[in-house]
């Protein structure tokens, strides 16, 4: 359905530490980067599996709180997105359980990062 999704933030290389670490236990990496030399101003990074990159992050526009972003993920994968993702600077929004008021078997841990993006990582899976 979607290709790629990206989200703008006011502290590239911060943001850039942070989904680092919170990615890597859902076996995404950050895979090419864009700098301002390229770009004429901004930077831009992309994280992806397989050397594709789907999910970007980047200072071209103001950085704005309230984005959601979810990826899928075992409920290990859950876990340690969360504590990575705490360790790296991110601040709790829900930690890894069950919310079975969106269905019984979903499973999801939710983080902010420093600009105030709710970030999730969910399995739909049962135990």
């Amino acid at each position: 359905m979607l290709d790629h999704i990206g989200i703008s933030v006011s502290d590239y290389q911060k943001a850039k530490a942070l989904y680092t670490a919170a990615l890597s236990p859902l076996d995404i990496t950050f895979v090419m980067e864009v700098t301002p030399e390229e770009t004429g101003n901004f930077w831009y990074g992309g994280f992806g599996q397989a050397g594709k990159p789907d999910f970007w992050i980047g200072t071209g526009h103001k950085a704005t709180s309230g984005c959601h972003v979810a990826f899928s993920a075992t409920r290990a994968q859950v876990d340690a997105f969360y504590k990575a993702a705490l360790v790296a600077g991110a601040k709790d929004n829900g930690p890894p359980g069950l919310r079975p008021e969106y269905h019984p078997n979903y499973y999801a841990a939710f983080v902010l990062d420093a600009d105030g993006n709710n970030i999730e990582a969910v399995c739909h899976a049962p135990a």
